[in-house]
């Protein structure tokens, strides 16, 4: 049998669901993938030893500790030498812990990831060793993997909040605990599944840490129709998710006569007062992230990266020379922007260049409405309330989550056309670009579907959600009108559905297959525990959920 060259199945689209081996589908090679597993070895060490030492991490473990974990999702990091340059750091941050605990006689764990002396000779054998296999035990592997791509989830979101100012030493406590307890090569079924599950609690947490951080920083998301088309000028592309990011870009180019346009999961940028106000903040371009290299192509323009969802683009892509990286993503060549001491990135480099570009070609036009956060929703509460009690809505379905390149995910733009008109689909993340620009009308003024923002901004459908339970005088929140049926593609809907488990929603189903991560025993536990189910086909589904399809109900 020929040995893997890697082994990684922590998104969606693992090869053959079951894991991919040689390279990444997401276009992850093999060696990126092993400075990966080596990272995390040096992570899980750095976060056991700050849990046995049990004093406030000190802010340089706790942004190490987020920017690793969140430099190993899904298509964030694919230069080698940047992974191996956090790996060197982590190392350095593992000494000084090292010395502190000797220095307080505190006895550690004799697990690999403490030992290890971090030696550079020894890299290529330690990271495999310390990969995701070196579990043997695939319902240990199943809870440890699903802790950990968990913790990811999490350090994307606390770094987020982090980077306006909002921090939280419990979070971070958490997630060396965490770390400690999967480090452990003697961890039973029980307390994995415990730490799963705490690692949910905590999801809820850090998306309400990160909800006030943009809301206080930007304020309430607001209903808003935002112009998909383009302008004369000469633009900037800003994707992924760090809303500071987009701030200090909008600033640094008022005035220049360069435009912004946001890309994927900074589309909700616009639902923000205190970034829309920036007359030059144009409108969205493109859809979702896997649609990129062609739209990239059309753009003309620099594009920024922020965080995680890039493809690799061909090796003559003529857009290659004009994508800039920040925080903890990285491409191979592409240049990098690193903060200043103050915070702060200096994106001149970046609008030089936009000022020698054509204006974006366009590929599309019209409008798009979003801006449907927990304080919009509460303000509409009164007329969303009155239409529950008519008759006028009789469900809503949560359609959060991630959109991706598979055929089969056609089934969500396919169910959300099929559903009655007495339904509202209640979104974030980029699993909205599925069917944020179908015309699904409104029911008595209320869109049909209402759009919070970013993966974290499902947070606002539990909001919203218990607040429904507590007007309706509600027993549980399961017995509310709501369903969930969620697509899945990266760890940041990981921890998006292991906070609803948490908050006790049951019933949820995934797609559009379940990950390959859980082994089946976890997954009977989730099915049989949470009532966790995958996708069939449209109509059956809509059967499940107690509704029939616009096909149906008109025959």
């Amino acid at each position: 049998m020929t040995e893997n060259k890697m082994f990684c199945f922590q998104c969606q689209e693992t090869s053959k669901g079951t894991g991919c081996t040689i390279k990444g589908v997401c276009g992850k090679e093999a060696t990126t993938s092993q400075w990966q597993d080596l990272l995390l070895s040096v992570v899980r060490g750095v976060g056991t030893i700050q849990d046995a030492v049990g004093e406030k991490a000190k802010d340089n473990v706790a942004e190490f500790i987020t920017d690793a974990l969140f430099t190993t999702i899904t298509n964030a990091n694919f230069d080698d030498q940047s992974i191996l340059s956090k790996v060197d750091k982590g190392l350095n941050i593992k000494k000084q812990l090292l010395e502190i605990a000797a220095s307080k006689n505190i006895s550690l764990p004799n697990y690999q990831e403490v030992s290890w002396g971090g030696e550079k000779a020894d890299y290529d054998a330690e990271s495999r060793r310390e990969s995701i296999l070196r579990n043997e035990n695939a319902d240990l592997r199943s809870l440890k993997e699903l802790t950990i791509l968990g913790l990811k989830g999490i350090a994307a979101y606390y770094e987020h909040a982090a980077r306006l100012g909002e921090t939280n030493d419990d979070i971070i406590a958490f997630m060396c605990k965490a770390l400690a307890i999967i480090s452990n090569p003697e961890a039973d079924m029980e307390t994995l599944l415990a730490t799963v599950l705490e690692t949910g609690k905590y999801g809820v947490y850090v998306m309400a840490l990160l909800d006030k951080a943009n809301t206080k920083a930007y304020g309430n998301p607001e209903l808003t129709k935002v112009n998909i088309g383009v302008g004369k000028n000469p633009g900037i592309l800003i994707s992924g998710h760090d809303l500071k990011d987009i701030e200090e870009l909008l600033i640094q180019t008022d005035g220049t006569g360069v435009d912004v346009y946001t890309h994927g999961e900074m589309l909700p940028a616009h639902y923000y007062p205190q970034l829309k106000k920036y007359k030059h903040l144009v409108g969205n371009y493109g859809n979702a992230w896997w649609k990129q290299k062609e739209e990239f192509a059309s753009f003309n323009g620099p594009i920024v990266f922020t965080t995680n969802c890039i493809v690799p683009p061909a090796l003559s892509a003529e857009y290659n020379n004009r994508v800039f990286t920040t925080n903890s993503t990285g491409f191979p060549d592409w240049k990098h922007i690193e903060a200043g001491k103050d915070g702060h990135k200096d994106f001149s480099e970046v609008i030089k260049l936009a000022k020698t570009c054509d204006a974006p070609n366009e590929i599309e036009s019209g409008e798009i409405i979003g801006g449907f956060a927990h304080a919009q929703v509460f303000a509409l509460a009164d007329q969303i309330v009155e239409a529950v009690k008519s008759g006028a809505i009789r469900k809503f379905v949560v359609m959060s989550g991630c959109d991706g390149r598979m055929k089969s995910r056609n089934y969500y733009e396919d169910f959300a056309k099929a559903l009655p008109n007495d339904v509202v689909i209640l979104t974030s993340g980029c699993a909205k670009f599925k069917y944020n620009k179908l015309n699904l009308g409104d029911i008595n003024g209320i869109p049909r579907v209402l759009d919070a923002g970013q993966c974290n901004d499902s947070y606002s459908w539990a909001v919203v959600a218990l607040k429904l339970k507590e007007i309706f005088g509600a027993n549980d929140i399961n017995d509310l009108p709501i369903f969930f049926n969620i697509a899945w593609y990266e760890q940041k809907a990981i921890i998006v559905l292991l906070a609803l488990l948490y908050l006790g929603v049951k019933n949820i189903h995934v797609g559009p297959t379940l990950p390959a991560f859980l082994s089946p025993n976890v997954a009977k536990v989730l099915v049989e525990n949470f009532g966790i189910a995958g996708i069939t086909d449209v109509e059956n589904d809509m059967k499940i959920f107690g509704i029939e399809s616009v096909s149906q109900s008109t025959c």
